[in-house]
């Protein structure tokens, strides 16, 4: 099982340097999150610069709320980024569900899922070179990857998870292990009934913070903040994993459930968290072997 490390969401200035410690270290994968109404950068924009000073490691939007954003600029930023990162790019995506996000964006939260839906087979269509609905363009570039970079889909929803064996790659599954086996199990019996070959890809998302008392703290202000419109806060903050025991026990649960990655989604800027994160995904390695 690969193990990916995400990036704080408040403080860009300081993610290159995370991006450069990240690429130099154990991870497979550096993941950010979007939101329309916070202090987090655009993803796709700080993905890019993020690809330009990283070689190894993939770069992955967790999640991007398609449904915020113009179909066809969506693809064409998808599609230049995918480039730019050399085949390393995941888009994550979801319907998303803060109506502050939506009211300043200009978009209706209603009907969002079928307005991903359509979103996804149009970028298909641009991606593969045809016209927009308007019989205008194409709209390149093309993407490196042959129809697109790989798609992940935050889902909880019966019919979110249904979209993955519609239009996706796998499941980003932000839930505990205690919950995420039945996730797994609906999209793998989805995927099944689609007729896709072999298997979705099931990664998982832990949100952490490794280090001091002040950095624990940091990171707990910053996620009840992003998530206080949805009303999650305190539930947020009590799944929070601080403890190198609690860590690698939630890691042991996603390998018992067939995880093909996990995503240690980190909340509090403080860098010394890569280095100790690293250490601890080489000792959990090493306890395997």
């Amino acid at each position: 099982m690969k193990i990916g490390i995400g990036l704080p969401g408040d403080e860009p200035d300081l993610l290159l340097d995370w991006a450069r410690q990240a690429d130099a270290g154990p991870f497979s994968t550096l993941g950010l999150l979007d939101r329309f109404i916070w202090r987090n950068p655009e993803p796709l924009v700080m993905l890019a610069a993020i690809a330009a000073v990283t070689r190894r490691i993939r770069v992955q939007t967790e999640v991007l709320i398609g449904p915020l954003r113009d179909t066809a600029l969506l693809a064409k930023q998808v599609a230049t980024l995918d480039r730019l990162a050399q085949g390393r790019f995941t888009l994550g995506m979801g319907v998303g569900s803060r109506t502050d996000d939506f009211a300043a964006a200009g978009m209706p939260l209603k009907g969002r899922g079928r307005r991903l839906d359509d979103q996804l087979s149009e970028m298909r269509q641009l991606w593969a070179g045809e016209r927009t609905a308007g019989g205008l363009g194409p709209v390149g570039p093309a993407p490196l990857t042959p129809g697109g970079p790989e798609i992940l889909f935050g889902a909880f929803a019966p019919a979110a998870l249904a979209r993955v064996a519609r239009f996706g790659h796998g499941l980003l599954c932000a839930a505990p292990p205690p919950w995420a086996g039945d996730l797994f199990r609906a999209v793998d019996k989805e995927w099944s009934q689609a007729g896709r070959a072999g298997r979705p890809r099931n990664v998982g998302q832990l949100n952490v913070a490794f280090g001091s008392a002040e950095t624990v703290a940091t990171a707990k202000a910053a996620i009840s903040e992003c998530y206080a419109i949805v009303g999650a806060s305190h539930w947020m903050v009590e799944g929070m994993l601080t403890t190198e025991d609690q860590i690698r026990t939630a890691l042991r649960g996603f390998e018992e459930l067939g995880a093909d990655e996990v995503i240690l989604y980190c909340w509090s800027p403080e860098a010394g968290q890569v280095a100790r994160l690293a250490g601890l995904v080489d000792r959990y390695g090493a306890a395997l072997t």
